[in-house]
């Protein structure tokens, strides 16, 4: 018997905060102490980082559909100061650095903004994205240093002057304004990038800033800023090559502050002298850097699996996130400066090497819009908070009445989230490079309603209804995952090998067998019971619900399209059953051929790329390919690779295991050439060493 502490009401605290807004047509947001609310009623935002700058902008409305299709609902991004002004004076708003065109495209896709204005950003960019030059001036950065502020100044008046119009308070789309990144000590320093930002017309409902650092918090203007929290299920930045220690993230600790953020890069800035501590109950539980993945360093090349991060999302859910955040959702490339590289390096005083180009961040949609596993889990989540937000959002965090110690792999780790009266039990039995012991015979005990014994086994992670209301009458129970509703229809998830029987209220008992045919109804109420790898491709598009066949769709202008190339077949809720249809479209797969050569026929601009750590032999080939539609396979084997196609470095990756996938259509029609380094026994991999 699994039981629980006891619950007690919260206390939330409203218009205590100096946030919120309105807009023209009368519609409201403001912050509670435990969630955000539109138009008095609570909500849940699901965030998801995507760089416009770090990405082709005859691209970004497809993109952005493809994270709508996956349950975002606002798009977070970072306006990197060195991508905007490489060069002292000289601002390019142009092309993939088209701000205002990026926020224009996330509204026509219907999705909300929040610009992360840094000064500093980090974002594994060069300098943390500051300019090379105001590196060179005579004056400290990142404080409030008169001279530093005028250069910050002119920054936000540019970017202000990009953005005009598209705020919350004008119509726009833009809610929240991220101020700095991972400060972690100088709460008037934020204070002075806040009055700045509106000073400058960057108005908006929410200014957020990032809330970790030591044990207490960063220390962050009062009731001025909405802190955010996050949580890896790597370190990569770790300066070591061993594996890592179980992550606490995967334990329902209620832990918001992850002190392991950016660890490389802060400072030991807040000793534990008992004058701070950040006032976590004046704001709900938010995060902003939840890993949607994790970006490989030279000496760190974690393979990530979907469950690595959705089962931290569900944690956290668990935990009483009422904002969640992904850092990053969809990977991107970075560009190549007139003065230099732009990611983060050794060479510029960072401790990590990253590749030159790839943000791929191995996350829910890659580098070249590819979807994973991640994205088809996490959108069962969302799907759930979109539409149950407004009772979700009100229900706190109640303990599990045994904890669970961090190397404990037998234990059962079960929290509840509750109102007093309804709730959801949240369960993980996944630790990532971890087997967990099965546990069987399970017997949950709210305290209001027990659970029929159920055996959690394998890597599953979910949770339950109790006494949930649907249209009318009461669940008492389900031993089933809820995903979403459509109108007086309920849709559910049988969780992996846990039998969906359903208890209501009257006494009826059923238990269904999942799959399209399983609707049944009680007065009048319907509830359909998707199996789970049905339910990882539940979409819900324009309103209305789909599942695809093996595939990821998505709505482009009103068109049903999948990610996955070539004919597609999908089902469709017709409000009483599920319909097949088939798409037809024409898909031909590029082919590459390889030619060993010695040299290329020029002068490569970036081989010190291959040579980190030390001269390595390096493999040339000549590459050949043709057609323009789908990706080759590049099935190398070696420490770093690049492609040059014309002379101009277009791709490069550091092996950590998988294939990698690279566009045809980079490479079509062009003079490539393909460079692979030797490999070493110099990082900390989780694949086997073998030969190719």
């Amino acid at each position: 018997m699994y039981k629980f502490k006891k619950y007690q009401k919260p206390e939330v605290l409203q218009n205590h905060l100096n946030l919120g807004g309105e807009n023209p047509a009368g519609e409201k947001i403001n912050v509670t102490s435990l969630y955000i609310t539109r138009n008095g009623k609570p909500s849940i935002p699901v965030m998801g980082e995507f760089h416009y700058s770090r990405y082709n902008r005859s691209d970004w409305y497809e993109e952005l559909c493809k994270m709508k299709a996956g349950g975002i609902t606002l798009v977070s991004t970072y306006v990197f100061w060195i991508y905007h002004e490489e060069s002292e004076g000289v601002f390019d708003f142009s092309g993939d650095n088209d701000l205002r065109a990026f926020i224009l495209e996330c509204k026509k896709a219907g999705l909300e903004a929040v610009i992360r204005i840094g000064p500093w950003a980090h974002g594994e960019c060069r300098n943390g994205g500051l300019p090379d030059w105001l590196l060179q001036k005579p004056f400290k950065l990142r404080e409030n240093n008169p001279e530093y502020l005028k250069k910050v100044h002119i920054f936000y008046e540019n970017i202000s002057k990009q953005v005009q119009g598209l705020f919350y308070k004008d119509g726009g789309n833009i809610i929240a304004v991220q101020l700095e990144n991972e400060l972690t000590n100088d709460a008037e320093h934020l204070a002075t990038l806040k009055e700045m930002a509106v000073e400058c017309g960057m108005i908006a409902p929410i200014y957020t800033v990032t809330g970790w650092n030591a044990v207490e918090g960063a220390r962050i203007p009062v009731d001025e800023v909405f802190p955010v929290f996050g949580g890896y299920c790597d370190a990569p930045w770790d300066d070591h090559l061993n594996q890592l220690p179980p992550s606490p993230h995967y334990f329902f600790t209620g832990m918001r502050n992850d002190t392991g953020i950016g660890a490389d890069l802060l400072p030991q800035a807040i000793e534990e002298d008992g004058q701070w501590r950040l006032p976590y109950e004046r704001y709900p539980f938010a995060t902003c850097e939840l890993g949607g993945g994790i970006q490989v360093t030279h000496h760190r090349r974690p393979i990530i699996k979907g469950m690595d991060i959705y089962s931290i999302s569900l944690v956290k859910l668990g935990d009483g996130n009422n904002l969640i955040g992904y850092y990053m959702y969809h990977g991107g490339t970075n560009k190549i400066g007139k003065l230099s590289t732009f990611q983060e390096s050794k060479a510029t005083g960072y401790p990590n090497d990253y590749p030159i180009l790839s943000y791929d961040f191995q996350c829910a949609l890659s580098e070249y819009g590819e979807v994973r596993e991640q994205y088809r889990l996490l959108n069962i989540l969302h799907l759930f908070v979109q539409d149950f937000e407004e009772t979700l959002a009100p229900m706190t965090r109640v303990e599990a009445e045994n904890s669970v110690s961090r190397e404990d792999t037998t234990s059962l780790r079960y929290v509840m989230r509750t109102d007093g009266k309804s709730g959801y039990v949240f369960v993980n039995h996944y630790q990532r490079l971890s087997k967990l012991k099965d546990v069987r015979n399970v017997i949950i005990d709210t305290g209001s309603v027990i659970f029929p014994s159920i055996n959690v086994c394998g890597e599953v992670s979910f949770f339950m209804p109790f006494h949930m209301e649907l249209s009318g009458i009461i669940l008492d129970y389900a031993t089933a995952q809820p995903l979403c509703r459509k109108g007086d229809t309920y849709f559910f998830a049988q969780i992996p090998g846990i039998t969906p029987e359903y208890q209501f209220s009257d006494g009826q008992n059923i238990t269904a067998q999942a799959g399209f045919e399983s609707a049944f109804q009680v007065n009048g109420t319907t509830v359909v019971t998707l199996r789970w790898d049905q339910a990882r491709y539940l979409r819900r598009l324009d309103g209305e619900l789909y599942v695809g066949d093996g595939c990821d769709l998505y709505k482009v202008a009103g068109e049903i399209r999948s990610v996955e190339d070539g004919e597609f077949q999908y089902w469709y809720w017709n409000g009483v059953r599920f319909n097949r249809n088939s798409i037809q479209q024409s898909y031909t797969a590029p082919a590459i051929t390889y030619y060993d050569v010695e040299q290329p026929p020029f002068e490569p601009k970036h081989t010190e790329q291959l040579h980190i750590d030390g001269e390595r032999k390096v493999k040339w080939q000549k590459i050949s390919v043709t057609g323009s539609e789908g990706f080759l396979d590049i099935d190398y084997y070696g420490d770093v690779a690049q492609i040059y196609a014309d002379e101009e470095l277009v791709a490069d990756s550091y092996y950590y295991g998988d294939v990698w996938r690279v566009p045809a259509r980079l490479l079509n029609g062009k003079q490539c050439y393909l460079a692979v380094s030797e490999m070493r026994d110099d990082f900390y991999r989780e694949f086997e060493s073998k030969n190719r």
